[in-house]
């Protein structure tokens, strides 16, 4: 089915477009109040998650409310571990448990590597928002990088500084490359299904990216998503990777579309670094949309000039924020859409 609107797709490929195309990460959401009553209705979080009616319903709430370019399957990046066998909780205003962590090297042989029916209503959340999707906007899949996961596997919950997981790389450096190694074999496997399902284009998280250094991430994180995006090529990719200011030069010779940029990382100096050949995503400050509207457009048609007419995605420099204002995320989006060089 041919696309009506493939905005996001053509500049991801890097050709001229009539404007720039916009999404958000987090927008289907809890700045959506249609997506709370979806919610509401489910009990918890992971219960969306792996409804795929639900999941799709609140996958395209942003396309009909926000109008934004592109829809974002709803789902977690959390669901990889889930599927090689280590489960996971989402605690109401706390964020993911793992009630068992990664200890030792018995831990991970227990682990398997995950293929898509291990992720099946995922898959199928993917199937369900093509059609309801009707060619309209792409539909993204995505999934976590590899150290992020890894991250959340040895740490069992979220952490200002993930000391466990980076003890657990300096201490065990070997078995750390075994873990890795499994999460990225999952992690293409659920890639490719995605794709099968209908995915347009693809994007990996690596949020906890800034809390190693450079020669740790090297290391540990691009070296295995060098692999992923060597693996995929059947559809436009993209790595954002928070706060790796210090691997932009690096990321310019993945084997992917798009790098995302967050909000810290200069637009001239991050193209300068990544080079010309890769479109850039981002990057607005999420705060900004607390800001008055007339602030919020002087500063979204800064950031398009900043960026020039080719080879951008506009999008924040993270997710959205749940207290965050409907409209004043809607003000952000149609300035994007109304902006021409």
């Amino acid at each position: 089915m041919s696309l009506k609107n493939d905005l996001i797709l053509r500049a991801a490929k890097g050709e001229k477009t009539e404007r720039t195309p916009v999404w958000l990460m987090r927008q289907a959401g809890r700045v959506l109040p249609e997506y709370r009553e979806v919610r509401a209705k489910m009990g918890g979080f992971k219960e969306l998650v792996e409804t795929p009616e639900f999941a799709c319903e609140v996958t395209i709430q942003p396309v009909d409310i926000l109008g934004v370019d592109a829809a974002i399957i709803f789902s977690d990046i959390l669901v990889i571990p889930e599927a090689m066998g280590l489960p996971y909780q989402m605690v109401e205003a706390k964020g993911p448990w793992f009630e068992k962590t990664i200890k030792s090297k018995a831990d991970i042989d227990q682990l398997r590597i995950a293929h898509p029916e291990d992720l099946h209503y995922v898959i199928d959340a993917i199937k369900l928002t093509k059609k309801e999707l009707n060619g309209r906007v792409p539909l993204i899949g995505f999934a976590g990088a590899p150290w992020t996961i890894f991250a959340y596997m040895i740490e069992g919950s979220g952490s200002k500084t993930f000391s466990k997981a980076k003890k657990f790389l300096y201490t065990n450096p070997e078995l750390s490359h075994l873990l890795l190694q499994k999460i990225t074999d999952s992690t293409i496997n659920y890639l490719k299904g995605q794709i099968v399902a209908g995915a347009d284009m693809l994007q990996l998280f690596d949020s906890w990216a800034g809390i190693l250094s450079p020669e740790q991430y090297n290391q540990f994180s691009l070296k295995y998503i060098s692999q992923i995006c060597d693996a995929i090529n059947e559809v436009p990719m993209t790595v954002f990777a928070k706060d790796a200011h210090f691997a932009r030069r690096d990321m310019g010779k993945l084997n992917c579309n798009t790098i995302g940029l967050d909000w810290t990382m200069d637009i001239v100096e991050s193209r300068e670094m990544i080079g010309p050949n890769k479109t850039l995503q981002g990057n607005m400050d999420p705060c900004l949309l607390y800001a008055d509207y007339e602030t919020i457009k002087k500063e979204t048609i800064k950031m398009l000039k900043a960026f020039g007419p080719n080879r951008h995605i506009a999008n924040l420099g993270h997710g959205l924020y749940p207290d965050l204002e409907k409209d004043k995320v809607k003000c952000y989006v149609d300035t994007i859409k109304e902006f021409r060089f």
